[in-house]
């Protein structure tokens, strides 16, 4: 039907050129054409959900794995229902006795079940039925090692090293076999206080260091080159890998300033990681104030000081209290810097224990979370002992940042509330 042929009945309907080339035709001008962007667009839109609801079920799902395994060692089935020697007592090596009979009986059940393995994977393809007689023992077999190693974590006796030297008699080595296993006994008392220390005093000299560094670049800095490359320079030291930090701070602050593996060493190195994010996210809250409020300031007489101090910092509170949060997530997980600068694999006292001036509380190691989790991990004999000790350290040190950052966001959302403009 034409456009004139419309026009005789009376109606007047629009002509769409995409008519002659489509099976059906639409009802109207605007209804909903086939278009191979517009299918690209969605699907790539899909798959870009799809990867971002993965990633959070992914994180979600080693989150929820490091809580169950972890709240095993933090928590017990009867009251006070909290282990609070874990969270007390200092590292100890775990002296296990188990029982002797049910350990050879396992022995000896294990052994058997190799054997049968290596007897089947050497049958033919035609030897079917004793294949399967193979396969029912091996299955009868894996079904007693698990009743009796339930019978041997049930029997078995563990104790701490404080807890063995207070024995008046150890268990007969005739009846139970004895080991014991480095690191997976006491607690992370000192490693829980050592991380506290290093990252509130961390983050303080990061943030004095860093709030001063963005008021001189937004405030009192004349554009040009040296400013861009200042800027740049910046920008490039939030890139660098923390190993180099740990290198940096371990031959300027350690070596070179003769400090020592300390407090203060860790603290300065783990402060200059922190600072590029600080400086950037604070001169950017700076920049963001209205010019208006500094103008107004000056022109009732006040100092350019007085302006910023009054009149341009509260205001950019709220978003240098986001870069704080920031430097907590990345001071805090950072293992070469602290492992270099700041902490040892295993201290026996306090940080402010057996000092003979103030001094020396700046300059003494401490234990730090992220560094015995690499230890227990790493540098010891994996076993189900030291399971309980990586997955409670790692749940541990998850909610020491975690309330480092909530208490930052608590108090930016506070600030922000009183200084809205």
């Amino acid at each position: 039907m034409g456009r004139k042929e419309i026009q005789q009945n009376g109606k007047l309907e629009p002509f769409n050129l995409m008519q002659k080339n489509s099976h059906k035709e639409p009802t109207h001008l605007f209804s909903k054409r086939f278009s191979k962007k517009k299918v690209l667009e969605e699907s790539v839109t899909y798959l870009l959900r799809t990867l971002t609801y993965l990633v959070i079920v992914l994180a979600g799902y080693l989150f929820l794995d490091i809580a169950y395994k972890g709240s095993k060692a933090i928590f017990k089935t009867e009251a006070p229902f909290i282990n609070t020697q874990f969270l007390t007592e200092k590292p100890q090596t775990l002296h296990v006795f188990e029982p002797l009979e049910i350990d050879k009986k396992l022995s000896k059940i294990r052994s058997e079940v190799l054997s049968l393995n290596i007897k089947t994977k050497s049958l033919s393809s035609a030897n079917t039925e004793q294949a399967k007689e193979y396969s029912t023992t091996i299955k009868a077999h894996n079904n007693e090692i698990k009743r009796l190693d339930i019978l041997r974590k049930k029997d078995r006796l563990t104790f701490s090293d404080t807890e063995y030297r207070a024995l008046e008699f150890t268990p007969s080595l005739d009846e139970f076999k004895y080991n014991t296993y480095a690191y997976s006994g006491g607690g992370i008392g000192p490693a829980i206080i050592g991380t506290t220390l290093l990252v509130f005093g961390s983050i303080l000299i990061a943030l004095t260091m860093g709030v001063l560094c963005a008021i001189y670049l937004s405030e009192y800095s004349k554009p040009g080159r040296s400013l861009q490359a200042i800027r740049l320079s910046i920008l490039n030291l939030s890139g660098v890998p923390s190993i180099v930090f740990g290198l940096f701070g371990f031959g300027l602050f350690v070596l070179y300033l003769d400090w020592g593996v300390s407090l203060i060493a860790g603290w300065f190195t783990l402060a200059l990681m922190a600072l590029p994010v600080i400086i950037t996210a604070s001169e950017e809250s700076m920049r963001a104030i209205p010019k208006g409020f500094r103008e107004g300031s000056l022109a009732l007489g006040a100092s350019k000081w007085t302006c910023i101090r009054t009149n341009v910092l509260p205001y950019a509170l709220p978003g240098i209290l986001t870069s704080s949060i920031m430097g907590i997530a990345r001071v805090a997980g950072e293992t070469a810097p602290i492992m270099f600068t700041a902490a040892y694999a295993l201290r026996d006292r306090l940080p402010w224990e057996g000092l003979e001036n103030t001094t020396d509380f700046f300059f003494q190691g401490v234990m730090a979370l992220p560094y015995h989790i690499y230890v227990v991990s790493s540098k010891i004999p994996q076993n189900e002992y030291t399971q309980n000790m990586q997955y409670g350290t790692a749940l541990v040190f998850l909610l020491i940042v975690g309330s480092f950052a909530l208490s930052s966001i608590i108090l930016r959302a506070k600030v922000r509330k009183k200084y809205d403009w």
